[in-house]
C-alpha cells in the first residue's frame, strides 16, 4: 500500500528501537546502582551498593549475547578497579566512610561502582569504541 514502510523498514525500526531501549535501560540500570552505592557508602549502609550491583549485574549477564566474556570483562574492571583504589587509599589520597574490609584497601562498594560502570562498555558506551580521544576526554572530565 502507498504511504505504509516496507516491511524490511520496519524491522529495521524495531531492531533500532530495542537497540536504543537496551541502551537506556543500561544507562538507567547504572545510574540506579551507581547512587545505591555512593548514598549505602556515605551512610553507613555500604552493602546496599553492591546489592544493587549484584542485581544489575545478573540483568546484564542474562541480556549479553556473550556472558562468559562480559563477566571476565566485569572481573577485570573490579580487579583493575580495586587496584587502582586501593593505591589511592594506601597513599592517603583517598580515605572513604565505610565498607573497607581492610584499612588500605579501597571499600567494597567502590569496588562495585567499577562493576557497574563495567555493564556500560558493550551498551550504552559502545558509541565510544574506536573514538580513543574522545573516551579519554570524557574519562579526564568524570
Amino acid at each position: 500500500m502507498v504511504g505504509e514502510p516496507l516491511p524490511v523498514r520496519e524491522a529495521e525500526r524495531l531492531i533500532d528501537e530495542v537497540s536504543v531501549m537496551s541502551i537506556l535501560v543500561n544507562f538507567l540500570l547504572f545510574q540506579l546502582a551507581w547512587f545505591a552505592c555512593v548514598l549505602g557508602g556515605a551512610n553507613a549502609m555500604p552493602w546496599l551498593g553492591p546489592l544493587v550491583v549484584l542485581g544489575v549485574v545478573a540483568y546484564h549477564l542474562t541480556r549479553s549475547a556473550e556472558p562468559r566474556m562480559e563477566a571476565a570483562l566485569l572481573v577485570t574492571a573490579g580487579v583493575i578497579g580495586t587496584v587502582f583504589d586501593s593505591a589511592l587509599v594506601s597513599t592517603g589520597w583517598l580515605a572513604y566512610p565505610s565498607g573497607q574490609w581492610f584499612p588500605s584497601m579501597a571499600p567494597y562498594w567502590i569496588i562495585a561502582m567499577w562493576v557497574a560502570f563495567a555493564t556500560t562498555l558493550n551498551v550504552s558506551l559502545t558509541w565510544l569504541r574506536g573514538r580513543v580521544p574522545l573516551a579519554v576526554a570524557f574519562g579526564a572530565v568524570g
